[in-house]
C-alpha cells in the first residue's frame, strides 16, 4: 500500500503564494508520474500540473507562469509552488500518485482558499 500526505494548504490574500508538499510513503514501490489536481465546490476535478520521475512537467493553462511543480525523489515528494493566487485558485488540491504495476493513488486533500 502507498499513502499520500498533503501538506501546506491554508488561507491567503489574493497575490499570495502557498506551497503544497506530497510525500508518499509504503515499501517497495517506484513512482511515475506525480501531480496535483483540484476541485473547486459544485465543479469536477481538474488536472493542475505533474511531473515525471524524469522531471518533464505539465500543467493546466490557468496556472501556467503562476504554479511550479517540483519532484524529490529521493524523498518520493512532489512539491507545489503557488505564486500570484486568484480567488479562482480555490479548491481542495489532492495529491496523485501512479505508481509503477500498482496504479493511481490519491492523498486526502488539503485546502487551498484565496480571498479577495
Amino acid at each position: 500500500q502507498v499513502r499520500l500526505v498533503e501538506s501546506g494548504g491554508g488561507l491567503v490574500q489574493a497575490g499570495g503564494s502557498l506551497r503544497l508538499s506530497c510525500a508518499a510513503s509504503g515499501s517497495g514501490f517506484s513512482i511515475d508520474f506525480m501531480g496535483w489536481y483540484r476541485q473547486a465546490p459544485g465543479k469536477q476535478r481538474e488536472l493542475v500540473a505533474h511531473v515525471t520521475s524524469g522531471g518533464s512537467t505539465n500543467y493546466a493553462d490557468s496556472v501556467k507562469g503562476r504554479f511550479t511543480i517540483s519532484r524529490d525523489n529521493a524523498k518520493n515528494t512532489v512539491y507545489l509552488q503557488m505564486n500570484s493566487l486568484k480567488p479562482e485558485d480555490t479548491a481542495v488540491y489532492y495529491c496523485n500518485a501512479i505508481v509503477l504495476s500498482r496504479g493511481a493513488y490519491w492523498g486526502q486533500g488539503t485546502q487551498v482558499t484565496v480571498s479577495s
